[in-house]
């Protein structure tokens, strides 16, 4: 298998991301429909948002630093624990698990919601002890340092990371999208997204945001 395809044959597509992010959440969606309607296929990462934010924690808002020490550890570990001693295919369905319990059904980052979600792949909720241990913070940081330093540290996530026409990667943050496209607009946006984050020198295009994300 190389870099510019996978054993199937479809063009890889890398995706870091926090399960505790609402956002990212959506653009995993949008992949999944992507892959549907795209010779394309998902590579699962995780990184982490307490990691992204640990030199910066006293220029946060109360509310979100809040978040980064009491919550933002314990998932993001679960999942690497999961896939150091089940393997990488585990990533995607667990993230999925872990994201409907969190996002979708709102039952936010608990350990409830963690054992649930491991329980609904199949896997022993002893892991979810994970979360409270540094045991694959190493590895969790080296997956983290892979996405991000594709992008530079002044994003978030999810990192996205495909091969372009000259076999190099083509990386970038986002697309940021409510609710998740789907078919053939699923198909337009990556299209689109290819499109502009090709182009040498291209670094952002960006509008506010007039609502949360929406699960569907």
């Amino acid at each position: 298998m190389s870099e510019n395809s996978t054993a199937t044959g479809r063009t890889p597509v890398d995706f870091w991301f926090d399960p505790l992010c609402p956002w990212a959440w959506m653009t995993s969606r949008w992949m999944l429909e992507v892959e549907k309607v795209r010779d394309v296929e998902v590579r699962w990462h995780v990184m982490s948002l307490a990691v992204l934010n640990e030199d910066k924690l006293d220029e946060l808002p109360e509310e979100y630093r809040d978040m980064l020490e009491n919550q933002a550890w314990g998932p993001v570990r679960v999942v690497v624990a999961a896939q150091q001693k089940y393997g990488d295919d585990i990533v995607g369905p667990l993230y999925t698990a872990l994201g409907t319990r969190f996002h979708n059904r709102g039952e936010g980052a608990t350990r409830e919601a963690i054992v649930g979600a491991l329980e609904d792949v199949g896997l022993p909720a002893e892991l979810a002890d994970h979360a409270d241990s540094d045991t694959y913070d190493t590895e969790l940081r080296a997956s983290h340092k892979e996405g991000i330093d594709k992008v530079g540290q002044d994003v978030g996530t999810p990192v996205i990371a495909v091969p372009g026409a000259d076999g190099e990667q083509i990386a970038f943050f986002g697309p940021v999208v409510t609710p998740a496209p789907k078919g053939e607009e699923a198909a337009k946006l990556w299209d689109g997204t290819l499109l502009v984050a090709s182009i040498p020198g291209f670094y952002e295009i960006k509008r506010t945001r007039t609502q949360g994300p929406i699960f569907d």
